[in-house]
């Protein structure tokens, strides 16, 4: 299971790599069991909570705002269609 790196996750693996093959999942339970997440996330404390995450999470770079993000996708859509569609693509008028 990927997860989303903070202070549990890091508690986690100490836990696991000091335990070595005498690790049980016991011995993380009060950190990783679903209440202490939910409550984490109720509370906005992204420390305080194991998160679930793909492995796309370490593709993210940046943040921007949903406007930032609407512009970006339609730029690129642009793009797309005016760099590989150029040849169905009717030009749009000066008007």
């Amino acid at each position: 299971c990927r997860v989303f790196r903070n202070d549990v996750a890091e508690e986690v693996e100490e836990i696991e790599s000091a335990k070595g093959e005498d690790f049980s999942f016991e011995d993380v339970a009060h950190l990783v069991n679903g209440k202490r997440g939910r409550e984490a996330e109720r509370k906005g404390d992204a420390d305080g909570g194991i998160w679930s995450a793909g492995q796309v999470v370490g593709l993210i770079d940046s943040i921007p705002t949903v406007a930032e993000l609407i512009d970006t996708m339609m730029k690129e859509a642009e793009e797309t269609v005016y760099e590989r569609l150029n040849s169905i693509v009717t030009p749009r008028s000066k008007l």
